[in-house]
């Protein structure tokens, strides 16, 4: 196998705000694997959060020596039992890897991603859309076109110095909304005494469920704050991997899976059997990406009891397309592989 790297920005449609940052474009890394005539892709992508820049993928995907399997199964195997890749590697580049192999794994077998994983169908689910840190003005008038266009779950961005704003610009949401199903993420900005104070008020104005309210690094913290919480309560930042996971099942109502946060699809099925009966829901989560970056997730979606899969909905443009979602659904489809194409390169074909 042999494996070539390109790297291309991402723009979004309008910059997003956080409580932490506002993002309006990052660079991702697109690794290609090569065996007998078939390729498989996966992306990886920059952040300033995670310490990911583009040079630091580039190094470290570059530096992985895919030439010593005879085939992207065997390098899956090791991947999977942890016989490789030598040495730490950050989630998000063992993440890409493991897709652009499973990938060409499913187009060799004739069969898609989640085909491979064990499920027959191919999954879809209703995905949240995001509304990041705007002014009720704008926050009611991209709800409005959230329900027209069928998305049935919407995702609150909060964490703003005065939380008399985030509550402003939710209550006009569900205004605006008042069908939709609403997710609240502060992305850690409240402290214990603030998320115990705002969410009820929350709660009131018919949030399902709130991301990460408290900072990360205390989990009993966010354990206690969920055991008295009047709306589910589920772990983000604090729950990266599998051992924090465990510390969390159990505890808090869900936990958000990335694929780049954890280190890919057989991770992200280590720790959803790890909470299986445990009272704690498994999210699927996303980084701002392409369609390529999402799809590995989206053959994961039958899984997770919420699905936040709408990293490249955010984009100006999409250089990738395959798992739909502009109707407030992500779906698989039948294809071998991934199932994903490049933009230019199917519009090159035609």
């Amino acid at each position: 196998m042999k494996s070539t790297l390109r790297t291309v920005r991402l723009v979004l449609a309008e910059p997003l705000r956080i409580s932490r940052s506002t993002m309006a474009a990052r660079d991702a890394v697109w690794l290609t694997v090569e065996h007998d005539g078939l390729r498989g892709h996966g992306e990886a992508v920059t952040s300033v959060y995670h310490g990911l820049d583009t040079d630091t993928l580039l190094r470290l995907l570059g530096a992985l020596d895919l030439s010593r399997f005879p085939g992207p199964e065997s390098a899956l195997e090791d991947l999977r039992t942890g016989r490789w890749p030598d040495g730490d590697q950050p989630p998000a580049v063992t993440a890409a890897v493991e897709s652009a192999l499973l990938d060409l794994a499913g187009k060799r077998a004739g069969v898609p991603v989640h085909r491979l994983l064990g499920a027959a169908a191919p999954p879809a689910a209703a995905t949240a859309r995001t509304i990041g840190i705007t002014t009720p003005t704008r926050a009611a008038a991209q709800a409005r076109r959230l329900a027209a266009d069928g998305f049935a779950i919407i995702k609150v961005k909060a964490g703003t110095p005065d939380p008399e704003d985030d509550v402003e610009r939710v209550r006009v949401i569900r205004d605006a909304a008042p069908r939709a199903r609403l997710l609240l993420d502060p992305n850690g900005a409240w402290s214990p005494a603030q998320a115990h104070a705002l969410l009820p008020r929350f709660a009131d104005l018919g949030v399902e469920a709130v991301e990460q309210p408290l900072a990360p690094g205390d989990p009993d913290a966010l354990g206690a704050l969920a055991e008295r919480a009047p709306l589910p309560v589920i772990a983000d930042e604090d729950a990266v991997d599998l051992a924090d996971v465990h510390r969390l099942a159990g505890r808090v109502h869900g936990v958000n899976v990335k694929l780049a946060k954890c280190g890919g699809v057989h991770a992200a099925l280590r720790i959803h059997d790890a909470i299986e009966g445990s009272g704690t829901a498994l999210m699927l989560g996303c980084l701002t990406a392409s369609t390529l970056g999402l799809a590995p997730a989206v053959h994961l979606a039958d899984r997770a009891r919420w699905a936040d899969l709408d990293g490249h909905l955010l984009l100006a443009h999409d250089p990738w397309t395959g798992i739909g979602g502009t109707d407030g659904v992500v779906r698989a489809n039948g294809r071998p592989g991934l199932g994903v194409e490049e933009v230019a390169a199917r519009e090159d074909v035609a």
